[in-house]
């Protein structure tokens, strides 16, 4: 999409279509992502974003809109920084939810291993409990799938060291809970490989249809 182009018929009302994509950017989006995300002209979004960017400012808000790098984003204000850094030191402490818990034992015994797949496992969209066993360190990223590209995934030594063996090899067997893994294995493959409907993202529901978690 050029800064001349647009379509024919905008997606919804521009400033809170913007507000809506950049909620749920994880990187800076530039001008003409946004715009054609959106719906509307290159230039009516980068005004917007202008304007966005000072009300929040002048609001006092928690958050900032800045452009970084030539990419929008949402950062906390430095002002809030302790704060912030206070609820991520004190949900270290937090016990780990049942999702959680669940996409660990999942990177666990198939590492390493893409999101993608221990989403298919599972069944839902698994990316804010991943963040969460990131920040907490017990996952840890081990490379590139040479297939797909995909990130990969493995439990990290703080991870061995907090449920008391010393590697993997001492994890309980799973085989007598598990249906036949060669059907398993088979049928995730499948799930993993087709290219998923394309859909905008949503916070309550992933391409795929199924329900997203909310981050542990």
């Amino acid at each position: 999409m050029t800064e001349n182009e647009t379509l024919d018929v905008p997606v919804a009302a521009l400033r809170p279509s913007l507000e809506a994509v950049l909620m749920v950017a994880d990187q800076p989006l530039d001008a003409v992502t946004l715009a054609t995300a959106v719906g509307h002209p290159v230039e009516d979004v980068v005004a917007a974003l202008q304007l966005l960017s000072e009300e929040y400012a002048e609001a006092d808000r928690g958050f900032e809109l800045r452009n970084v790098a030539g990419g929008w984003r949402y950062y906390t204000r430095e002002e809030y920084a302790h704060v912030v850094e206070r609820f991520v030191l004190e949900g270290q402490q937090a016990r780990l939810t049942q999702a959680a818990l669940e996409t660990l034992a999942v990177v666990a015994y198939r590492q390493p291993v893409s999101r993608a797949r221990v989403s298919a496992i599972r069944g839902v969209n698994v990316d804010g409990v991943m963040r969460t066993l990131l920040t907490r360190g017990l996952v840890e990223e081990a490379g590139t799938d040479a297939e797909t590209g995909a990130h990969l995934y493995r439990t990290t030594s703080y991870f061995l060291e907090r449920i008391g063996v010393t590697g993997l090899d001492e994890l309980p067997e799973l085989a007598p809970y598990l249906p036949d893994l060669e059907d398993m294995e088979e049928e995730l493959a499948g799930l993993v490989a087709a290219p998923p409907a394309a859909a905008p993202e949503s916070t309550t529901e992933t391409p795929a249809g199924t329900t997203t978690e909310a981050q542990a």
